[in-house]
């Protein structure tokens, strides 16, 4: 961001900071920034000002990560970019039973049940990982199935405190296993970038 937007820097245009953005426009461009965690920095400038947004991109903060599809769930605290605490679990759910007939239910009822212990296992996990570090914590990034995430909030009290902190972007993942949360930062940290 820096090498794209440094050149810029004290150039003629208008530099506007509001609602958690800025929007930069410089002679021949309008630049639109969001970082990742907002922009607390709200002034216009008559000329292209970049420090507020570059201190803003440089912050680490301390982030719980919670990813959960059925099959499997990865729990984990970043401080900046480093993972500090985490764990990976998965359990086997069954797919959806394409047939019909008296068995169905009972394929039904099965997956029902394999669904509810994995949920239950995920937020008994996501209490005791994010327990240690919860006062300290400053953002929530959810992913994986929005209604598996959901539901695991829901599973337990001591995750209601999550979604207060839960960023706006829902981070798709296809599983939830210890690869995927280790590179979560590189999207994590990245900011919406626009150019018109």
């Amino acid at each position: 961001m820096r090498k794209r937007l440094g050149p810029l820097e004290g150039e003629p245009g208008r530099t506007s900071y509001a609602e958690g953005a800025v929007r930069i426009e410089a002679p021949g461009e309008t630049i639109t920034v969001r970082p990742p965690f907002g922009l607390a920095h709200a002034r216009d400038y008559e000329k292209v000002e970049l420090a507020p947004l570059f201190e803003a991109l440089e912050e680490d903060h301390l982030v719980a990560a919670l990813l959960v599809r059925l099959g499997g769930y990865a729990v984990g605290v970043f401080e900046g970019e480093k993972l500090v605490a985490s764990k990976v679990g998965s359990r086997f759910v069954k797919g959806k039973h394409k047939k019909g007939g008296s068995s169905a239910n009972r394929f039904r009822r099965r997956r029902e049940e394999q669904a509810r212990a994995l949920i239950e296992e995920a937020a008994e996990v996501a209490v005791a990982v994010f327990q240690p570090w919860r006062t300290r914590i400053e953002f929530a990034a959810l992913g994986g199935d929005r209604t598996a995430i959901d539901r695991v909030l829901a599973a337990d009290p001591e995750l209601s405190w999550l979604a207060e902190k839960a960023l706006p972007r829902f981070f798709s993942v296809p599983e939830p296993r210890q690869a995927v949360l280790e590179r979560l930062p590189y999207d994590l940290y990245s900011a919406e970038f626009s150019v018109e």
